[in-house]
């Protein structure tokens, strides 16, 4: 059980803080303009869970094929790799953005569709994958698709009821940290173990 609940927690707080300023949690602000919240958050958690079921699968499996010290010191390496992202930012295409105030139908599918799109590949699916490859794989997908959708969430109510005033540094600068600091954990790791 406290595998369980370390997994939950540690995946919930780092793709919460990955989550803060992508690309997808700006697609949640532009659907909360044109659709009602609950069929947003719908679709949202739908094409989340699923993405990340595929993520803790694939992480998952590496865990259990690789030796823990080189799973550590990837994992190192990707969370640096994270945290430069996060800094260099997401940004909304013209055409992401042009479908997310466009869709028509029904809000749940298009919100779900485009969810499910914009995070194959995306910096969330892959810290998932990474998180999973050290963590039991259930705690990993519920952590990592309840701390996703609640910044979505957030996302939601922001894009609704405060507009866009959320200070950007400061949130790319504390998720580029929180990365960096799983980074050079990980990495410690890695030596111990290689030794």
């Amino acid at each position: 059980m406290q595998g369980f609940l370390t997994a939950l927690a540690v995946s919930f707080a780092v793709i919460f803080v990955a989550e803060l300023g992508d690309k997808s949690q700006l697609m949640a602000m532009t659907f909360a303009t044109r659709f009602k919240p609950v069929p947003v958050l719908v679709g949202i958690t739908a094409a989340t869970a699923l993405v990340h079921l595929v993520s803790v699968g694939i992480g998952y499996g590496l865990g259990a094929a690789l030796p823990t010290g080189w799973i550590s010191l990837v994992a190192g390496v990707a969370f640096l790799a994270f945290g430069a992202w996060t800094l260099r930012g997401d940004h909304l295409t013209d055409e992401e953005k042009s479908k997310a105030e466009k869709s028509t139908g029904s809000a749940i599918l298009a919100v779900g569709g485009a969810f499910f799109l914009a995070e194959l590949g995306d910096k969330t699916m892959l810290a998932t994958i990474t998180l999973a490859t050290q963590h039991g794989w259930f705690g990993t997908w519920v952590g990592s698709t309840v701390g996703m959708v609640a910044a979505d969430a957030l996302a939601i109510l922001v894009g609704r009821y405060l507009g866009r005033h959320l200070p950007e540094k400061v949130i790319k600068w504390g998720a580029a940290a929180l990365f960096a600091i799983f980074g050079i954990w990980l990495l410690i790791e890695a030596v111990v173990d290689l030794r």
